[in-house]
């Protein structure tokens, strides 16, 4: 289960990073935290900007909904989705994560 936290402008969700993987993915959950996999290497911010990429897309959000807050260079993100209750948010991702999630 993903740690989702109520923020005054949205939710804030922790993401485990994995960047330079073979293809971008919503892979799962790992230790309370969505993990996603993107193929772009953790330099100048280009991981970073492919994660907010597949989340948008991923889950049908706006990328202007979607700011990472804190873990610019770290695998440990947490990013604020702007607009969106924890419950409505966490329906998104179980919809798209794997069965056994």
């Amino acid at each position: 289960m993903i740690d989702l936290q109520l923020h005054r402008d949205g939710t804030i969700l922790p993401v485990r990073a994995q960047a330079g993987a073979r293809r971008n993915e919503l892979r799962g959950t790992q230790d309370g935290m969505l993990k996603v996999c993107v193929t772009q290497a953790p330099e100048k911010g280009k991981a970073n900007k492919a994660i907010i990429e597949l989340l948008s897309k991923s889950l049908s959000l706006r990328k202007s909904q979607i700011e990472l807050i804190a873990g610019e260079t770290s695998p440990q993100k947490r990013f604020l989705v702007r607009q969106m209750k924890p419950n409505e948010l966490a329906a998104l991702i179980a919809a798209k994560l794997p069965a056994d999630e």
